[in-house]
């Protein structure tokens, strides 16, 4: 899986007012919490989240703060109701031992013979949550979908993933192809010529 790297500062855990100039200064108050360290309070540039926030990838994260190193996972964020800036980020803090719970970026690959016959290809899940060992994280899921017929759909259930737990219910729809309007008159013309 793909790494990046954050540098940020420790920080006290203080009043409202304290938090508010903290973010004026640009820096996002954050906490890394985890089974096997103590939850850890620092902030964080708000530059320096935008290539963990504003991206559809999944990365492990390496956090430098006050030079102590930390391996951590993106886990939540709370945003500005009106601005939707972030104003405060939980970090999940990973280590080789533990398997690791991520959403990882569904890639649909191939074309579907139900696109090829009128259909529409429907992504419904962009993201599945799954549980590995940080060696067997990967970048992304790939699903191929050569063989989806019209009215056909896969679900988290269907994928067989090598050393991978899927954790998305099993009924949860990942794509289909739909039925479309043009399909529809094509059939009923070939239908109509067919009588």
């Amino acid at each position: 899986m793909k790494s990046i790297s954050l540098k940020g500062n420790s920080r006290e855990i203080t009043k409202k007012t304290a938090i508010k100039a903290m973010r004026r200064e640009g820096q996002i108050p954050c906490v890394l919490y985890g089974p096997e360290i103590q939850n850890l309070h620092f902030s964080l540039s708000d530059r320096d989240l935008l290539s963990i926030l504003n991206t559809p990838n999944s990365y492990i994260i390496n956090l430098d703060v006050d030079g102590k190193s930390y391996n951590a996972v993106f886990h939540s964020a709370q945003f500005h109701p009106v601005t939707d800036e972030p104003l405060h980020i939980d970090f999940l803090a990973v280590s080789e031992t533990r398997p690791v719970v991520i959403s990882v970026p569904v890639v649909v690959k191939g074309n579907s013979d139900g696109v090829r016959q009128g259909g529409k290809l429907i992504l419904t899940t962009r993201k599945i949550k799954i549980s590995a060992a940080l060696k067997n994280l990967p970048d992304n899921i790939d699903i191929d979908i050569t063989d989806l017929k019209i009215g056909k759909s896969i679900v988290a259930g269907d994928l067989k993933l090598d050393n991978i737990q899927v954790l998305t219910p099993k009924t949860a729809i990942i794509c289909s192809v739909k039925m479309t309007r043009a399909a529809i008159g094509a059939a009923a013309a070939a239908a109509a010529s067919g009588k």
